[in-house]
């Protein structure tokens, strides 16, 4: 492996670890923080249920705008990160801000979580396009950027398992600690930014990008944009399949810690068992670049799915014992570890063939399509799992015998039942619709070549 791949690897992925616990202490957390800790009534959780989908959903449409700001961009760090830096400050205090009780209740509440959410959502916006449009600057060979993200979605599970691991336990010592919960929330979701802060710092000063391989192109109007999206078939095709499967994923996860406390029973057993889906999807993704050598992405594609179904099947049947519901996480979350990075490969390699197609190269755009679609599948989980919890009782019950059991099947059906058709459906839309194979990404880039598009001789 060449040097500067591997320090591309490295700084690149690096820098993903504190912006993945940053994140799922807000797209996971933050309800658990809103019904759980700060113990806002029925009349306010619904307003703020209501909040964050339409905050997530505007969110969510403009990310591709700020792609077309960030492909626009002109500077002498490049164009991606002078945006990475500016999205990482305000991200961080903008969360800080976030799980800072200041005495504020119901319409005073409301307006001040409504303010601090739409920057929260801009500020990380801004990072996040910024950040994974630069992965396919750094190499323009396929086995190569799967390396490249497989190292990154290793970094990134390491650090959305790490909260999701560790987030009762330290909480609930620091509230011990505090003398309440809502510090124990501040001082979590501080320390989280600081960790984000210097995973970022490690990005920006480590990462080089190609040079000399992408022609100058002219900027790229609004209207343009919309063209970059809606001609491109493959990136539409690949978008719709990535918005199913995320809505299922975030809505599985984002009920992790309601179920173990009002299904199973005991809430710090969340904890074990968020570690063994961290460890199973950190090797998952180890272990992808083997499988990758050995069979083509549709087959791993077929393969991962099939776990799915398995574990979600065994999931809804399963008695609440922690054996039974141990193996269908690991079956759940190895198939849902494969997906992720093969998404993220797909939604790569149509940027290649969006250039080609439509003869102009747009890395932002394209790829400020996958925040905009864990936005909208976070979005409309969180909407899932805001209603789920109110007309299943558990916004009003302590423990799990206030859970009726029609409340817990109601759980169940949006936990299991949902996620598993969006991601089914999702996975038949790429088995049918996306054909941009290793074969015909070979020809797209040799014809580009021949264009004097790309010049791979630097």
């Amino acid at each position: 492996m060449k040097s500067s791949l591997k320090r591309n690897m490295f700084t690149f992925g690096l820098g993903t670890i504190g912006r993945d616990m940053l994140y799922a202490l807000v797209s996971m957390y933050l309800i658990y923080y809103l019904t759980d800790v700060m113990r806002h009534p029925d009349s306010v959780l619904w307003w703020l249920t209501g909040i964050l989908l339409v905050a997530r959903i505007f969110d969510a449409v403009n990310d591709p705008v700020m792609g077309v700001i960030v492909d626009n961009t002109r500077s002498r760090f490049g164009k991606f990160k002078p945006w990475i830096a500016i999205g990482a400050l305000f991200t961080g205090l903008f969360t800080i801000l976030m799980y800072t009780d200041f005495g504020l209740r119901e319409t005073s509440y409301l307006i001040y979580f409504a303010v601090i959410y739409f920057f929260w959502d801009i500020s990380f916006t801004a990072n996040d396009i910024g950040y994974w449009s630069m992965l396919p600057s750094l190499s323009m060979d396929q086995k190569e950027r799967e390396k490249i993200g497989a190292f990154a979605r290793i970094c990134a599970d390491a650090g959305l398992f790490a909260v999701v691991v560790g987030i009762v336990p330290i909480t609930q010592a620091l509230g011990n600690i505090l003398g309440s919960m809502t510090k124990a929330y501040f001082v979590f979701a501080v320390a989280i930014s600081v960790i984000m802060w210097a995973g970022q710092c490690i990005t920006l000063f480590g990462v080089r990008e190609l040079k000399g391989v992408f022609k100058t192109e002219e900027t790229t109007t609004l209207k343009e944009m919309f063209k970059v999206i809606f001609h491109n078939d493959q990136l539409l095709y690949t978008t719709i399949s990535m918005a199913l499967f995320m809505i299922g994923y975030t809505t599985t996860t984002s009920f992790g810690i309601y179920f173990f406390k009002y299904a199973y029973g005991d809430e710090e057993m969340y904890s074990v068992f968020a570690l063994i889906l961290g460890i199973t999807q950190i090797i998952a993704l180890a272990i992808f670049p083997l499988f990758s050598r050995r069979f083509d992405r549709k087959k791993l594609y077929t393969g991962a799915t099939m776990l799915v179904v398995l574990g979600y099947l065994l999931f809804f049947v399963s008695p609440m014992n922690m054996i039974f519901i141990g193996a269908a996480g690991i079956l759940v979350f190895l198939g849902e570890a494969f997906i992720q990075l093969l998404m993220l490969m797909f939604l790569a390699d149509t940027i290649e063939y969006g250039q080609w197609k439509l003869g102009k190269r747009n890395d932002s755009i394209t790829l400020s399509l996958q925040p905009f679609i864990n936005k909208i599948g976070g979005a409309i989980a969180s909407g899932i799992v805001g209603a789920t919890v109110i007309i299943s009782g558990i916004s009003s019950a302590e423990s799990k015998a206030d859970v009726t059991g029609k409340g817990l099947i109601i759980i169940k059906m949006s936990m299991f039942v949902l996620p598993l058709i969006l991601i089914v459906v999702g996975y038949l839309i790429y088995r049918y619709k996306y054909r941009i194979d290793e074969e015909m990404f070979r020809e797209i880039v040799s014809e580009l070549k021949e264009r004097g598009d790309i010049n791979l001789d630097e």
